[in-house]
């Protein structure tokens, strides 16, 4: 069969490294894929920069619309990025009949629903391996290799530049914004690392894997985003003395009401796998009925990590392109006609336990009137550590920290009894709240 030509939009850190591993593993990737695929045209503002990436062989231009026009082209990369432009033209391929490859999270998170229809009305394929967690396989595995499993929960480390934050954070003592800086001079974290810090990139893809292990449409609105700027060295600290590693993680779960669609620091046990993540790597656990706990780690980002994962679709695609529509893997892994409007939970319904920091006046009864709220809220105590005021203020403090651990309540009741507690005149500062997550 004559190879398969595809169209490349954008041709930066991924793009490059697509288009090198497909070079370098051409005949590998043939005998699998059944055809050699071979990237033929290349749009990119940057033109001169582009050919220099691809060389003569490959034809460059500077109008993405013009690899979406070009007949022989049967299979367009979006590697672009963003909600705007990048929506108009992977809208513009799927019209087109083009079979679309992508990256980018953020556009399907948001707009996935409108795409996967189009895409489905022109019996076309949107492969986007790429988009969650880099070179690791996991949206296969979620829509594949667990699909006997009825999957009860997934957690994920899926943020790199974040997990690498907090890893500095515990091994140096620092606090975060010392620790921010560092990671920008090293190229782990952008020079604006919003989407990064505040839980937001890792929502756009928690997003996609809660579509894929429930049937549910992409619903990003509904997902509960909070990010780690407010984390301190000191909670960090304590943490580690309580046996626990905090972690931002993406979380999805099928609760008895409806699905928690979730992103938030959180306190997982020092003795589990995923604690142990460290660095800019990315771990992903799925918990199903039937296979038990399986863990899926590696590199989440990076140009050949994410070249891997662009390529593994592209050899999709040239096994199936031909195919029924109807026999191919459904986008979100479960038949389109079949998706569930069960509803994701607003964070208040949710049930955790939480790690409280209160610092308060060092004084007698401090204890008992917060401990009292707790109760009388209903709210079950699981551990309790205060630290002396010398340890916390230096010789001669006035304030202390009063650490809590909680067992399993709503999180609307822990809201109302952060309110009681913080109107005491003996706590001193906002209260600190991080949940904490057994995974087990």
């Amino acid at each position: 069969m004559k190879p398969i030509q595809v169209g490349l939009l954008g041709i930066g850190t991924v793009g490059s490294g697509t288009f090198h591993v497909l070079q370098r593993n051409q005949e590998e990737i043939r005998r699998r894929a059944g055809r050699g695929i071979e990237i033929t045209m290349v749009a990119d503002l940057n033109v001169e920069r582009a050919r220099s990436v691809v060389g003569d062989q490959v034809q460059v231009v500077n109008d993405a619309r013009a690899v979406i026009a070009n007949p022989d082209i049967d299979i367009v990369i979006e590697l672009i990025g963003g909600y705007g432009v990048a929506k108009s033209l992977v809208l513009e391929a799927i019209a087109a009949g083009k079979h679309v490859v992508t990256a980018n999270k953020a556009l399907l998170a948001v707009h996935g629903t409108e795409i996967f229809a189009a895409a489905s009305a022109k019996g076309v394929m949107v492969a986007f391996e790429a988009a969650v967690a880099g070179g690791i396989p996991i949206i296969k595995a979620l829509r594949e290799g667990l699909t006997a499993n009825a999957i009860q929960w997934i957690a994920g480390i899926i943020n790199g530049t974040t997990n690498f934050i907090l890893s500095e954070m515990r091994d140096k003592g620092l606090d975060f914004e010392v620790v921010l800086k560092e990671a920008q001079r090293l190229g782990y974290a952008e020079a604006d690392p919003t989407f990064d810090i505040e839980g937001v990139d890792a929502a756009h893809k928690a997003t996609l894997m809660s579509a894929i292990a429930f049937g549910i449409p992409v619903q990003f609105d509904k997902a509960y985003v909070e990010g780690i700027t407010k984390l301190s060295a000191a909670d960090i600290r304590y943490a580690e003395q309580l046996g626990y590693r905090i972690k931002l993680l993406g979380i999805t779960k099928r609760a008895a009401n409806g699905i928690e669609l979730r992103v938030h620091p959180a306190l997982v046990p020092a003795k589990r796998l995923i604690a142990n993540v460290e660095g800019a790597m990315n771990a992903v656990m799925v918990q199903g009925d039937a296979v038990g706990t399986t863990l899926y780690y590696g590199k989440g980002a990076g140009s050949e990590p994410t070249a891997s994962a662009v390529i593994a679709d592209l050899v999709d695609i040239a096994r199936l392109h031909t195919a029924d529509a109807a026999q191919r893997v459904p986008h979100l892994a479960f038949q389109p006609d079949e998706m569930s409007d069960v509803p994701v939970l607003p964070m208040s319904q949710v049930v955790t336990s939480y790690y409280l920091r209160l610092s308060v006046s060092d004084e007698a009864g401090v204890l008992a009137r917060v401990t009292g709220i707790l109760a009388g809220a209903g709210i079950s105590i699981d551990a309790v550590l205060q630290r002396e005021a010398d340890e916390v203020g230096g010789e001669g403090s006035t304030h202390t920290d009063l650490i809590i651990l909680t067992h399993d309540t709503v999180e609307g009741t822990m809201d109302r009894a952060i309110a009681e507690m913080q109107a005491l005149p003996t706590v001193l500062a906002p209260i600190t709240r991080i949940r904490k997550e057994e995974l087990a």
